[in-house]
């Protein structure tokens, strides 16, 4: 797989009205601070493993909350929030196990993403 450039992606999301809707709250941004950035990649890869990156996942659609952590609003924002939307944004075939590599794109963008986030709450 050659690895998409994640600015790129992330630029094209914001044309999309759904996507650009998600923002991170006070509460989550908060969490953040508590837990740290590598804490919450940690997260996000565990995340990653368990609800996207099967061949077959029983509720796909389904598996991704619209909150309870700043990972879980990022994947709805970057459209990574389930293999239909990983078909269709990022051309990651569905049915499929994801490699190691693809984890980690979705990871980078997930973590990309929240760093925008941060950085955009500071100004």
């Amino acid at each position: 797989m050659i690895e998409p450039n994640i600015d790129e992606i992330l630029s094209k999301l914001t044309l999309s009205k759904f996507r650009r809707s998600f923002k991170l709250k006070t509460t989550d941004l908060d969490y953040i601070k508590r837990k740290g950035l590598e804490t919450i990649r940690e997260h996000t890869y565990d995340f990653i493993f368990k609800r996207l990156a099967p061949a077959v996942i029983e509720n796909d659609g389904k598996q991704t909350p619209m909150r309870g952590h700043p990972s879980f609003i990022a994947q709805h924002a970057t459209a990574t929030c389930c293999r239909k939307c990983l078909y269709k944004w990022h051309h990651i075939s569905p049915n499929i196990e994801l490699t190691k590599s693809q984890q980690k794109y979705i990871v980078d963008i997930i973590m990309k993403w929240i760093y925008n986030e941060i950085k955009t709450s500071e100004e």
